[in-house]
């Protein structure tokens, strides 16, 4: 799981689970670390359909028009897909972040074959520098 801000750097890094973990126990564990996610009072963090509404985190409304594409070029009709539309808008910044990290550090993509703790100090690694290089 990570946080990402607006220039693409990650914010909170928790590597460790699995990729076929549900979201939202890896938020839930990420909040109860001692040393865990801590989202700071008056902001909130855009999250996707698959977690739940609880304070500080928004996902977009289920059920109504979401991705961009669904929109094409017609305008939102009510307030919910109007909030769904910049929801989306705004996540893109999520899907460039990837894409710039796992461009530039292959070895995350490409299942290496390292022992399991080994892979996770790589993620870490590779978030570390991927931050200090932007």
């Amino acid at each position: 799981m990570v946080a990402v801000d607006f220039d693409l750097k990650f914010t909170y890094v928790l590597a460790g689970w699995e990729g076929p973990a549900h979201d939202a126990l890896i938020l839930a564990d990420a909040l109860e670390r001692n040393d865990g996610f801590v989202v700071p009072a008056g902001k909130f963090y855009l999250v996707d359909a698959g977690y739940a509404v609880r304070p500080g985190f928004l996902p977009p409304y289920r059920a109504t028009c979401y991705h961009l594409t669904e929109f094409g070029e017609r305008v939102p009709q009510n307030k919910m897909e109007l909030f769904n539309l910049r929801h989306s808008s705004l996540r893109i910044t999520v899907e460039r972040a990837f894409a710039a990290f796992k461009n530039r550090w292959r070895i995350v993509d490409n299942k290496p074959h390292h022992p399991y703790p080994s892979q996770v100090k790589i993620v870490l690694a590779c978030c570390i520098l991927h931050n200090w290089i932007l």
